[in-house]
């Protein structure tokens, strides 16, 4: 498999976000909860435990990631179907994102927006996106995984190449 990346680069007073969409065959409703069931988000990123409220903090175990580690996650806002920001921070700094829905004629679209303080690493970020929309697209459609193997370093070119855009 051969997945083309999607993500684009958009210049904020703040930075830069980047921002990826998948549409879904689906109502926002279950597509929301694709994005925050516990049960649901463990088929495509990892399962979460705590209480989810805007202000407060929830673990994530990120199971698709080598030992699986458990990190901190802050429910920024919440405003179901329609739009879930969080943010946490880690090794490589702080992540600041936004996932909204938008729903139409029964299909919904997702945007992924992460909101960089810095384009650096915006080549490996990039790609780690595109594979954990797919596992999404995949988990919901009862199709098999995609490997991370054919997301990066392939795609790494294309994300860095964004940089160089105004």
């Amino acid at each position: 498999m051969t997945p083309t990346p999607t993500g684009r680069l958009f210049r904020t007073d703040a930075g830069s976000d980047l921002v990826l969409t998948r549409t879904f065959r689906a109502l926002a409703d279950d597509v929301w909860a694709s994005l925050t069931e516990p049960e649901r988000t463990a088929r495509w990123f990892g399962p979460w435990e705590g209480e989810a409220a805007p202000g407060r903090m929830v673990k994530v175990q990120m199971v698709f990631e080598e030992q699986g580690p458990w990190m901190e996650v802050r429910i920024d806002a919440c405003d179901p179907p329609r739009r879930l920001a969080l943010s946490m921070v880690d090794e490589a700094g702080t992540w600041r994102m936004e996932l909204v829905l938008s729903e139409v004629d029964g299909e919904t679209e997702l945007r992924l927006v992460h909101h960089l303080s810095t384009e650096e690493g915006i080549g490996e970020v990039g790609p780690g996106w595109e594979y954990y929309l797919d596992m999404l697209v995949a988990s919901r459609a009862g199709a098999p995984l995609p490997a991370f193997d054919d997301y990066y370093p392939s795609q790494k070119a294309y994300f860095e190449g964004l940089t160089t855009v105004d």
